[in-house]
Formats: structure tokens, sequence, C-alpha cells
């Protein structure tokens, strides 16, 4: 369709995983390839995030850690585990009775979103906007009229209002239609009260039910098994909260011909281009230049 015999591919997360599904549909019909924060393509389903609860929990303990030191600006505790018992508290009056922020009703349900959501940067300025958000939250905890900073404001509106839904329902419409999804609201239930008693703060957000429960139409096809040899540079950060490095480990097993770039000790999604680190953008730029990969599995350090 493109009147190409080859292309080149770069993709970002579901994006990556559209460019492994192209390289076993097409074999020896791509050049370049980068799949950036790459998750498992065997898990790829309508609760992607099953699974990823340590590794955001391993997240939330690094920005505590951040926050504690920087006490006198956001008051949140003077240690890591002073700012995680701040969290604990904002969770628990959410869970009593909704926290009143601005126009906006924040129940248990919606600030575990906002937690698992701010804690999946390391970037300094990504940080401090979340402490400032978590700041508000606490004083909203404690009943005290508060407005909301704005990037608590863009989160909140994503979430309630439908300015995004050019955004929300494609990405639904596509997971719903990749996978077919539980149709009884008791198993998703029981897996919440499962997920609960492991992992009592995000548990029940991964393992909550979505509209692909009601999906219409079930899925015209199995999801594509992806198992070649095609060429490939994978790029991954080490912390990434939402397509795990564990899930970039597996894509790389699962082609073949491919090498992973890790990005080590940082927490981002979506690292060329994206994060700012010199290794990993020279390392991608050279490849994508030349055509050839890296001799092994490089690692870049931050």
């Amino acid at each position: 369709m493109l009147g190409e015999r080859r292309i080149s591919y770069l993709g970002y997360s579901y994006g990556a995983y559209l460019g492994a599904v192209y390289t076993q549909l097409f074999p020896g019909r791509t050049d370049r390839v980068v799949l950036d924060s790459a998750g498992d393509p065997r898990r790829w389903n309508p609760r992607p995030w099953v699974g990823n609860e340590p590794v955001v929990e391993r997240a939330l303990g690094a920005w505590a850690s951040w926050t504690a030191a920087r006490d006198r600006e956001y008051g949140l505790g003077a240690s890591r585990d002073a700012v995680l018992a701040t969290v604990h508290r904002i969770v628990g009056a959410a869970s009593e009775r909704a926290l009143r922020v601005g126009s906006y009703d924040i129940d248990e349900h919606l600030v575990s979103y906002l937690f698992w959501n701010g804690v999946g940067t390391d970037r300094a300025a990504g940080r401090a906007a979340f402490a400032r958000s978590v700041a508000v939250l606490e004083k909203a905890a404690r009943r005290i009229a508060v407005a909301p900073t704005p990037e608590l404001e863009g989160s909140l509106r994503f979430v309630l209002d439908a300015a995004s839904s050019h955004y929300g329902s494609p990405a639904a419409a596509i997971l719903c239609g990749d996978a077919a999804a539980p149709r009884d609201p008791e198993a998703y239930w029981r897996d919440i009260e499962r997920g609960r008693a492991r992992h009592p703060l995000f548990g029940p957000l991964t393992n909550n039910i979505s509209p692909c429960a009601f999906w219409p139409d079930p899925p015209r096809e199995s999801p594509t098994r992806i198992a070649n040899a095609s060429s490939a540079l994978i790029v991954s950060a080490t912390g990434d909260t939402a397509t795990t490095y564990r899930g970039s480990r597996a894509m790389h097993r699962l082609l073949t011909g491919s090498r992973l770039l890790t990005l080590d000790g940082v927490i981002a999604h979506g690292v060329y281009g994206e994060y700012g680190d010199a290794c990993v953008d020279g390392t991608v730029n050279a490849y994508l230049a030349s055509g050839r990969l890296p001799a092994g599995d490089p690692t870049c350090r931050k």
C-alpha cells in the first residue's frame, strides 16, 4: 500500500507492539526498526497492566524518597516511610468519602490511578509537579478547601470528562478488539479482591472492569503470535511502569534477530528522543544512520 519494498519503523509502547506484528506478518519487508518501550507481545489484552504492580510500587517508593529529601518544600514527610504514610492517609480518606478538589470529587478508585500515573517518571520536573499535586490531595484529605494544580486538573479532566475521548475511545476500541475480555462482572470482583490482598493500592486498579467486558463484537481473529528473526532495536528503561523492562526482554527473546538497548536505573515510558539520554539517542541514531545493529545488547546508565 505504501509502494515501498521495505519500510523503516519507529514505534512506542503499543506502537512497538504493532511494529513487531508487522515484522511477523510481512517478513523481509522491514529495514530499520526501533521498538521503544515494548511490552511482552503475549500480554497485550484488555488488562495489560496486571502484573506491573511491583514495578509501580518501586516507582512510588523512589518518588517518596525524592520527595522526602524536599520536605521543606512539599511538607509530605521527611522520610520515605513518612511520605508513604501520607499517601496511605490520602487513600484512606478517599475511601471514607470522596476528596473535594475544586469542582472534582476524587474517590479511592481515582486516587489510585493518580498515584499510578504520577510516579511513572523520575525526571525532576515530573516528580516536582506530582509532589505539588499530592500536597493538594493531602489538604483535601484533611477536608481543607483546595484547588487543583494545573497538572492535577489535567489528569482529572483526562479521566472525568469527554475532552480526551479522541484518545481514550480509540485506545479502548483497539484493546477490546485485540483479545477477548471476561464478560462476568463477578470474575473481575474476584480478581480485584485477590489483587487487593497482594497489592492494596494498585491491585484493584489493574484488575478492574473495563468497557471490554461489554464490547458488542468479539475479536475477529486471535492475536498475532510473535516469533521471528527480524532485525530490530528494542529500547527500554528498567523502571518503565507501563510496558515493563521484563516485557521488553520477552520481546527481545521472541524477535531473535533483535538487540536490546537498556537504559538502566531510569523510570521512563518512551525513551528515544523523549527522555533526553545522550547515550540512548546516540546509539539509536547510529543504527538509523547505518542500518547496523549494535554488536551486542548495550546498556546506558543514568
